[in-house]
């Protein structure tokens, strides 16, 4: 049997698990194809081990497996794909069709969490004035960062926004995050107003076909997230900053709205993360500015 024969069964099973993902959990489809490409090269290294069949994993095999992931490979690219593959197993298990070996832990890959610096006022200032708004491209970048920090979405969730769930005479904007779920989201003025100008100005120059996202690429197709990565890490540059993606300014949304008195609640949902625990972290504020903070307040400071 060839080797391309023998693994029939095991990425039938990988299409089962896909299919569960997306169905029943309603995973994204940046999920579904980041499974689909680390359980598969698990599944190359598993059938050059001559494995045809799930329920025949051994440890020796997961201990095989997690060496490979080891030399050469980044520590958070190897703690993916060993959770993808424990996630797949789980899922198996679940269902009948798992190996009695123990599930692989990824403690080992682990690393502390880190948390992007949020910007200052100053600096998300400067930042937002590097687009060139005498262009179409500066004013869908403004757009897409007044997006980002004025509303605090994902990346993901800033690119694939459809015209229709904008409403700028509500200022509010429905958004579609995590497995599928919805919130309802408000706008500031501002970030109201350098909408509604990129919507008037920019836009329609940039569209060359018609399309129903918001943001719209050089090329007039709907932008791609590493597009929208690029185009933080240069105007960062521009405003002497570094480090600054995305994810930086929804974090600076949620620290900005944190140290403005917003309710943690109110914060959690308006970021549409399903524990509060998760915000906290989150939002957590330099140990030096509490401190500060503190000294200033307490009547022994």
């Amino acid at each position: 049997m060839s080797l391309e024969g023998g693994k029939a069964a095991l990425l039938e099973s990988l299409e089962w698990f896909l299919d569960h993902m997306k169905v029943e959990r309603g995973a994204s489809t940046h999920t579904i194809a980041a499974y689909q490409n680390d359980l598969s090269q698990a599944i190359d290294f598993f059938a050059k081990r001559g494995l045809r069949d799930w329920k025949a994993l051994g440890p020796v095999d997961l201990v095989a497996y997690e060496a490979s992931l080891g030399p050469g490979i980044a520590r958070t690219t190897a703690q993916r794909r060993l959770s993808a593959l424990r996630s797949l197993l789980k899922f198996l298990k679940r269902n009948h069709q798992g190996p009695a070996v123990d599930l692989p832990s990824t403690g080992g890959f682990r690393k502390a969490k880190t948390l992007p610096k949020a910007l200052s006022r100053e600096q998300m200032e400067a930042l937002l004035q590097t687009p060139d708004l005498t262009k179409p491209t500066g004013l869908r970048d403004r757009a897409l960062m007044e997006l980002v920090y004025g509303a605090g979405l994902r990346v993901t969730e800033a690119v694939e926004l459809s015209l229709s769930n904008l409403a700028l005479e509500e200022r509010t904007v429905r958004v579609t995050g995590k497995r599928g779920k919805t919130r309802q989201v408000p706008l500031p003025e501002g970030t109201v107003n350098w909408l509604g100008k990129y919507l008037d100005e920019a836009r329609p120059v940039l569209q060359k076909k018609p399309t129903g996202t918001f943001l719209i690429s050089d090329t007039g197709r709907t932008m791609l997230r590493q597009t929208a990565y690029d185009l933080m890490e240069r105007y960062s540059r521009l405003a002497g900053l570094v480090g600054v993606s995305p994810h930086t300014l929804r974090h600076t949304y949620a620290v900005h709205l944190i140290k403005g008195g917003a309710d943690l609640r109110a914060v959690q949902e308006l970021l549409g993360h399903e524990s509060v625990a998760t915000t906290q972290v989150y939002t957590q504020l330099d140990l030096d500015e509490v401190r500060q903070k503190y000294n200033r307040s307490h009547p022994r400071g």
